[in-house]
């Protein structure tokens, strides 16, 4: 199983993370794009909001499973 770190970007400088920082895959998004209603992290992938290092393929585990996008919901939300 791979290890996962993602990261919300807020500002220059100011990132969200959570994962651990040798993390096989790191995914990276901006805020405002996981906070709209319609935020599908798949499709932030196809249109190149979502960013990935790593594996392509676990990236595409995390995507079809829900998995990616509950976390960085999750992450998102906190203050």
């Amino acid at each position: 199983m791979s290890t996962v770190q993602y990261r919300i970007i807020v500002g220059r400088k100011d990132e969200r993370v959570d994962g651990p920082d040798e993390a096989d895959v790191v995914i990276t998004v901006p805020l405002a794009d996981v906070t709209a209603n319609d935020f599908d992290p798949a499709v932030a992938y196809m249109q190149g909001k979502l960013k990935s290092t790593g594996s392509t393929g676990e990236l595409f585990r995390l995507l079809r499973s829900g998995e990616a996008g509950e976390a960085l919901s999750a992450l998102a939300s906190r203050p």
